[in-house]
């Protein structure tokens, strides 16, 4: 059976049992890698390592906008 399968069936059965329908497959997947990208990060201070990359993703995230506002 397919995730999709799985959860056709699970809206079938909350919706029979007039319960809310559980979220779709996917819809909380960008949460979780935020999540777990924020608990690597906590893990690597509490360890005493420092918490690196942030800047360089701010850098890099600014650079990957500066073409487009040049118009």
């Amino acid at each position: 059976m397919s995730i999709t399968q799985q959860y056709l069936l699970d809206v079938h059965r909350a919706r029979q049992l007039g319960e809310p329908a559980p979220p779709a497959p996917g819809a909380h997947d960008w949460q979780a890698v935020r999540e777990w990208h924020d608990r690597r990060r906590f893990r690597a201070v509490l360890a005493g390592r420092p918490a690196h990359g942030r800047l360089r993703r701010a850098l890099r995230r600014w650079w990957s906008l500066w073409p487009r506002a040049l118009g």
